[in-house]
């Protein structure tokens, strides 16, 4: 099987890494992301806007107490050349990597990773350590369909951990995160090939991750388990934040 378009890898992101909140707001659905990061804070377009509807979401967004933020994928081409006229400047291209999931080649030592929920405290303090916060370990929480934790071990130390959540068909992977003394050493591939194998026995045939475009060795480590790219996204952000 081939996976599907961009938009409906988007909705896959979307259900697997939920914004605390979405408003309709005219041609834009506003997020509400409570410090989560980008991914769950951004506005994105369901239909045509002019400069008084980017006015107006820019600041429902910084009543959220948020910064004026638009995410850009396909089919955005007018609103990106909006945003970019009015100063508001390219943030972060990223790449949604897809495979198959029989495509994903290898198995996991069952020593090396496994799926657990909710997360192990010591995965929290790894994910902590590494940048990924309360903020958005509360995201995962939030994800309504199957999802689970994945604590990676080196050596039998905890080392490392991703999150993966199921929708439909599919399956992202997100906060992967591997310590630093225990890199380049296959834990990152390990992690990966444990969430397949449970993605797949959730009953999903396809598995993305998003990367940006400028993290060239989580690409590489992607490319090399057969994922290629299917969509990719960029943000438009206001002026003088």
């Amino acid at each position: 099987m081939s996976v599907p378009d961009a938009n409906a890898l988007l909705a896959v992101l979307e259900a697997t890494w939920p914004a605390a909140r979405r408003i309709d707001a005219g041609p834009f659905i506003l997020r509400e992301g409570r410090n989560a990061g980008s991914r769950v804070s951004s506005a994105t377009a369901q239909g045509p806007a002019t400069a008084a509807d980017v006015a107006e979401a820019a600041e429902a967004m910084r009543a959220l107490g948020q910064e004026a933020l638009f995410r850009i994928g396909p089919g955005d081409g007018a609103l990106d050349e909006l945003l970019a006229g009015a100063g508001f400047e390219r943030r972060d291209p990223t790449l949604i990597l897809a495979a198959p999931i029989y495509a994903i080649a290898g198995e996991a030592p069952p020593v090396t990773a496994f799926a657990h929920w909710p997360p192990l405290a010591v995965l929290g303090d790894i994910w902590t350590a590494e940048g990924i916060g309360a903020a958005r370990q509360a995201v995962m929480a939030r994800v309504a369909g199957p999802h689970a934790a994945i604590l990676g071990r080196t050596g039998d130390r905890p080392a490392g951990g991703a999150f993966v959540g199921v929708a439909g068909e599919g399956a992202m992977v997100h906060a992967v995160a591997v310590r630093a003394p225990f890199r380049r050493q296959g834990l990152a591939r390990a992690l990966m090939l444990s969430a397949a194998r449970w993605a797949e026995a959730q009953g999903a045939r396809w598995i993305a991750v998003a990367v940006t475009e400028a993290n060239a060795p989580a690409r590489a480590l992607y490319a090399g388990l057969g994922m290629a790219e299917a969509g990719r996204y960029h943000y438009r952000a206001a002026p003088g934040r």
